[in-house]
């Protein structure tokens, strides 16, 4: 039985940021006044109101934290929010908010047209906090590929190096790298001065800024570590490496200021081996994984083992870095041990075709419910919009007639205005998530059918993205890997253990399950009820 929502406080947050994921989001003060109606409407007591401008991708909202350790101290016991994703971001947030409403601490959560209780189903629930989440991640990941596809363009994707310049002139994702005509005649002496052994780099440095008079773009003379950094760049020679560290060359589309040749002897005069020289393997799973006792990022090799009968054998393997600490103990582990491991998470989500059917069958269901409040909601909203832009029209057509000053006509011009934009940012909000949860059910489920299928004989790519939509804080320590799985996923690995034991108990029938005693037996679990 629900809580008499009348004996409940309330505190009010209202969030928004200023990143592009929140563009389409009604400002904090519209947040605010509409949830205040909802309030007076409902009879809801808020005690104090919370506002915040800061990104909810990460932990740490000084503002959001304060109210969760005030619920704590039972000053309040309900929250009345915009929507669930003004609360959480990110699976820590979510997952704090889910379980303080499962134990009751959190005894109602309000937004703008849906109410959340302890006693309800949380896995619609966990799919809103799951999509909030994975918007960021979605938009983290467009980010990272539209780089990488500038990158293997062979424009260098990050601040060009001294001597060059970001072609700002362009249009975006058309700039490229240019000479830089103030700099990158003096950058070439100074690479001519290294080349004849006869100069130091300290020297070259006094030279270039005491008789040269080289300022750096700010004005500034240039560091000594600037110029060693010139000195070791592949860039100047026509390569360059993206992500640093990451292993992956690409083949500039800029023009080199020196030679392959001429970067080669710079080297061997500043004592090095050479030119960090490009790495030809591909690899599923590198830049994703971090070892569990250093921190430093996982890497792979492929060691190649010639056998005296001439037999060649090829074994690829993860190991740490050691970037962090080099005396960092932790060994290498095989790929297929590895995968293994991955394969097993997977294997505890995968659920049966006629599992899938069913469970998207009820939420479509419950998607149907939500869907008459929410029209309902749009349909208010598009009317007193509506309504809106006729009385501006009005306003104009009195203006033309004479029938009012210009200062009158300003001033109710403005008040219109106004509630018109605040009219638009409420539909386009409403509008926005109109069966964007049931569209992220959708793709959860699909992926818990099908990722360890897709896994076991998908391309490395696919295995990439697999692992990347499985989970995240992946953390390698003692051949284990660990995984911080999706939150929207944690309801399904649930069911699928509850699901599998059903098929299980069925299966010595020795015959055909119907579907429909399989739906039937879905249907009076309790685990899958509540999930």
């Amino acid at each position: 039985m629900r809580q008499d929502i009348n004996k409940i406080k309330y505190f009010l947050y209202a969030r928004k940021s200023s990143e592009s994921e929140d563009r389409q989001v009604a400002s904090i003060e519209s947040q605010i006044n509409e949830l205040k109606k909802i309030a007076e409407q409902e009879g809801l007591e808020i005690v104090e109101i919370f506002q915040e401008s800061q990104s909810a991708k990460a932990p740490g909202r000084p503002v959001f934290n304060s109210m969760i350790e005030r619920i704590y101290k039972n000053e309040a016991q309900g929250i009345l929010c915009w929507k669930l994703d003004r609360l959480a971001r990110n699976p820590i947030d979510g997952g704090q908010i889910s379980w303080l409403l499962q134990q009751g601490v959190i005894k109602h959560i309000q937004t703008y047209g849906r109410s959340y209780y302890p006693t309800d189903n949380v896995l619609m629930m966990s799919v809103e906090f799951g999509m909030a989440n994975q918007f960021v991640r979605d938009l983290s990941v467009g980010v990272k590929r539209g780089l990488r596809n500038k990158a293997e363009k062979g424009c260098y994707p990050t601040h060009a190096p001294v001597g060059y310049l970001n072609n700002r002139l362009k249009l975006k994702g058309e700039k490229d790298i240019i000479k830089d005509p103030d700099r990158f005649s003096f950058v070439r002496k100074m690479f001519d001065l290294m080349l004849t052994g006869n100069y130091t780099p300290p020297k070259i440095l006094e030279i270039a800024t005491k008789e040269w008079g080289f300022r750096m773009p700010n004005g500034r003379p240039m560091a000594r570590s600037t110029l060693y950094r010139i000195f070791t760049d592949p860039f100047y020679y026509g390569m360059f490496e993206y992500p640093k560290k990451s292993g992956n060359w690409y083949k500039g589309a800029h023009e080199p200021m020196i030679t392959e040749e001429e970067f080669d002897r710079i080297q061997i005069l500043l004592g090095k081996k050479g030119k960090p020289r490009p790495k030809t393997h591909i690899f599923a799973f590198t830049g994703m994984i971090r070892c569990g006792e250093c921190g430093a990022l996982v890497t792979a090799e492929e060691k190649i083992k010639h056998q005296r009968n001439g037999n060649i054998y090829r074994y690829i393997y993860y190991h740490c870095t050691k970037r962090k600490n080099p005396s960092c103990s932790q060994q290498g582990i095989k790929v297929e041990d590895l995968e293994a491991q991955i394969i097993k998470v997977l294997d505890s989500l995968e659920i049966p075709p006629e599992f899938h059917d069913w469970a998207l069958k009820w939420l479509r269901i419950e998607n149907e419910k939500e869907a008459i409040d929410r029209n309902a909601i749009l349909a208010s909203q598009q009317k007193a919009y509506d309504a809106c832009v006729k009385k501006i029209d009005v306003l104009i057509d009195m203006r033309a007639a004479g029938e009012i000053t210009e200062a009158e006509f300003s001033e109710k011009k403005a008040a219109l205005t106004k509630e018109k934009v605040r009219l638009q940012e409420l539909l386009a909000d409403t509008n926005n998530r109109v069966d964007k949860w049931l569209d992220k059910a959708e793709q959860v489920f699909a992926f818990a059918r099908d990722a360890r299928k897709k896994f076991e004989t998908g391309s490395l790519e696919t295995k990439k993205a697999i692992l990347s939509a499985l989970g995240s804080n992946l953390i390698l320590k003692d051949k284990i890997l660990s995984i911080d799985v999706e939150n929207s996923l944690i309801p399904i690995i649930k069911s699928a253990k509850e699901v599998k034991a059903i098929h299980k108990r069925l299966e010595p029938q020795k015959t055909r399950i119907n579907k429909r005693t399989l739906e039937e037996t879905y249907s009076q679990s309790p685990t899958l009820l509540r999930w």
